[in-house]
């Protein structure tokens, strides 16, 4: 038997390899998708073209539980994201002026987030796990079945498109969100039970810049890892990245026609100047287009790792990130949940023995991962969608139902005006912390409901009528 193989070289495969790899164990990483590019990170990542991986071309963001995971086990490959031009951001910068005491509180260095593109942290990765003595990185290989026991009940190999049957007890699938070892298990006789999925009826319409003036910000963070909101029927965020790039990301419902023309480059160039803490970010002054306006329809919130279904997972088989679950990209914490779940996974790799229950104790790391967010991703979905749904049809919005814990919306609001809910909200939304673990405390509830009033309104952002009226006006021209 070989040692683990991990199937698919994207962030989940590449940290997972890393991870065992740490852990002495000898690691293959098979990934369908030709080399990379070689060269520096920064400059490699703009040659590499990723067809199969739609998400590539539009922001992402490690947030503060990716860099805390970073710190804890692999603080080289985040010292070589910062050398690659990777940014460090201080979320504290972003606490508001009101809720400010002057005073710093145990955990606040915690809330921090890494600006970087996504490929340009993915060949990080590749280049600290090919530096490792135990480790081999196979390209151009694909996958098409497993091999297991008779009974099913624990992995026995693979094999590849070439014919290739490699022998190995321990698969890691990080194939992304086709999640590709429930077609090989189907294909084996022993179909898994159905995911748990809900929509996120969204589409993003994202563009990439690079600042004619280096070093220089046109604005103010005001989120802390990004410049923007999310409003009552529509979403427009500057995300900061690596190398004096940036990307701006306008988010429509799906069932919209209306914004379709957000792919003309002056339609989404209208749209954000007109929105709120955008206008200086998409200043053709400020920022040189680098890429052209991407299209990408959001995928729904998919939970596969669930360690209740049915007859339960096989050992030897284990799912990471997008393969295990997905979560709405609009949070943005994707890659950190699949560097926390890959070292989780390669710590108890390496410390449990080879039995049956393996895989069972396994999807239940994988289950406290994910879970928690998996929830608050399907209620956040839905809140957002029935209101911006209304906003596009002109109904009555919907009423907040009645509960415990308060929406994200007013958690926000009490957060402008006090320090600790925004502390609160912020390690939730940078994963620290879960929503149960903060929302449902009732000091912290208390102080929701006991926040001041803004002092201010909030800038406006565009009306349903503008932003469509931008839209068609600049298609027309």
């Amino acid at each position: 038997m070989t040692g683990p193989v991990v199937v698919g070289g994207s962030v989940a495969g590449l940290a997972a390899g890393l991870a065992l790899a740490l852990r002495g164990l000898p690691v293959r990483v098979l990934e369908q998708a030709p080399v990379p590019p070689e060269g520096p990170p920064g400059k490699a990542a703009e040659l590499w073209k990723r067809p199969t991986v739609a998400q590539n071309g539009h922001s992402h963001v490690l947030t503060s539980l990716g860099v805390r995971v970073l710190r804890a086990h692999v603080p080289q490959v985040l010292d070589a994201a910062l050398e690659a031009g990777a940014r460090m951001l201080d979320l504290m910068r972003a606490l508001p002026v009101r809720a400010d005491d002057g005073i710093r509180r145990q955990g606040d260095e915690e809330l921090v987030a890494l600006a970087v593109r996504r490929p340009v942290f993915e060949l990080v990765l590749r280049q600290a796990l090919r530096s490792l003595p135990n480790v081999t990185i196979s390209h151009d290989v694909k996958v098409i079945g497993l091999r297991t026991t008779p009974s099913g009940n624990r992995v026995t190999g693979l094999v590849t498109g070439d014919g290739e049957d490699i022998p190995t007890h321990t698969v890691v699938d990080a194939t992304g969100r086709r999640s590709a070892s429930r077609s090989w298990l189907t294909a084996a006789g022993f179909p898994p039970e159905a995911a748990r999925t809900a929509p996120t009826r969204v589409r993003a319409f994202t563009r990439f810049y690079r600042l004619r003036s280096p070093g220089t910000l046109p604005g103010p963070l005001n989120r802390g890892n990004a410049a923007g909101g999310i409003w009552d029927h529509y979403a427009a965020v500057a995300h900061l990245a690596d190398n004096d790039t940036y990307a701006l990301t306008v988010g429509v419902p799906t069932a919209d026609p209306a914004t379709t023309g957000l792919r003309h480059p002056a339609a989404f160039t209208a749209v954000a100047r007109l929105s709120p803490y955008l206008a200086a970010w998409a200043d053709p002054a400020v920022g040189e287009p680098i890429s052209a306006v991407r299209a990408i329809t959001l995928p729904p919130n998919t939970l596969h790792c669930a360690p209740d279904a049915g007859a339960g997972p096989i050992a030897g088989l284990y799912p990471v990130g997008d393969a295990a679950c997905v979560t709405d990209p609009l949070f943005g914490r994707g890659m950190s949940l699949a560097l926390r779940h890959a070292f989780l996974l390669a710590d108890f790799l390496a410390d449990e023995p080879a039995v049956e229950e393996q895989g069972e104790r396994a999807a239940r790391i994988a289950d406290g991962v994910y879970r928690s967010w998996y929830e608050q991703s399907v209620r956040e979905d839905a809140a957002r969608t029935a209101l911006w749904q209304a906003r596009v049809t002109g109904c009555p919005p919907p009423t907040v139902s009645e509960s415990g814990r308060a929406a994200l919306s007013e958690v926000a609001r009490a957060a402008a005006a006090d320090g600790t809910v925004w502390r609160g909200l912020t390690r939730v939304l940078m994963g620290l912390e879960t929503v149960e673990d903060v929302f449902d405390d009732e000091a912290f509830r208390r102080r929701v409901r006991t926040a001041p009033e803004p002092a201010a309104a909030a800038p406006r952002p565009l009306t349903r009528e503008e932003l469509v009226a931008a839209v068609r006006d600049e298609v027309r021209a």
